[in-house]
């Protein structure tokens, strides 16, 4: 193992030691970035979006959290543009660190188990990588650590990974900014025409998703066999 892997895996591990040794994850919170907010919004806005990048890149949980804490106090277009980027540059540090770490060991022993799934990423790996950041399913940081050890380009997977979270990250941000804007936590409080249909949207995204690929594939696959006939 070389010096420059070495270090990588010291900051990493004292990262997330500092993370939890200092209890760090109790500034995670709506109070705490709403008071914040309302002293310095541009400070808290760059104070939200490091802790995001950080919270993403080192794969820690509450990335969930934070969308709706994001949604809840910046409102819906702020708090999209500032997650959007800092969950997407959070993965893209997250797939670079297991590309780092782990992509060269596991190719070399596992090598000739993993030649197909190469070979399918680089083919169609845009396609692939955009499929499975549309499934809500599959957990945010599994994507990120497995797709670094694939041999998909940085660059493809930041823009596709950009582009294949936005749909999931307006929701939560949209059920975020309706919670901020609940006044008492009632039943006529809660059960504004807002919320209820944000809350319909998570409910409903991962069925959407799954209907609309699975009309994507069918139409691939009929395109694929007709060029097969043609050929």
């Amino acid at each position: 193992m070389n010096k420059k892997r070495v270090c990588l895996i010291v900051i990493v591990v004292t990262a997330i030691a500092l993370f939890y040794g200092f209890d760090l994850q109790q500034y995670l919170s709506r109070d705490f970035f709403l008071q914040l907010y309302q002293e310095n919004p541009l400070l808290t806005i760059g104070v939200f979006f490091l802790a995001y990048v950080s919270v993403t890149g080192l794969s820690l949980p509450g990335a969930a959290l934070m969308t709706l804490i994001g949604g809840a106090i910046f409102g819906f277009w702020v708090g999209l543009l500032v997650i959007s980027f800092a969950s997407t540059i959070g993965a893209t540090l997250a797939f670079l660190f297991s590309r780092a770490l782990l992509q060269e060991s596991v190719q070399k022993k596992f090598g000739s188990y993993l030649k197909t799934v190469n070979e399918g990423i680089e083919k169609d790996g845009a396609f692939y990588l955009f499929t499975l950041r549309l499934i809500p399913a599959i957990p945010f940081f599994i994507i990120n650590l497995v797709m670094g050890l694939t041999p998909i380009r940085a660059w493809t997977f930041y823009w596709v990974s950009q582009v294949g979270m936005l749909a999931g990250t307006m929701v939560y941000v949209n059920a975020g900014a309706q919670l901020g804007q609940v006044e008492e936590l009632s039943v006529s409080g809660i059960l504004t025409p807002g919320l209820i249909l944000s809350f319909v949207l998570l409910a409903a995204f991962p069925w959407i998703v799954r209907k609309i690929m699975d009309k994507v594939k069918a139409r691939r696959i009929a395109a694929d066999e007709h060029q097969e006939t043609d050929g």
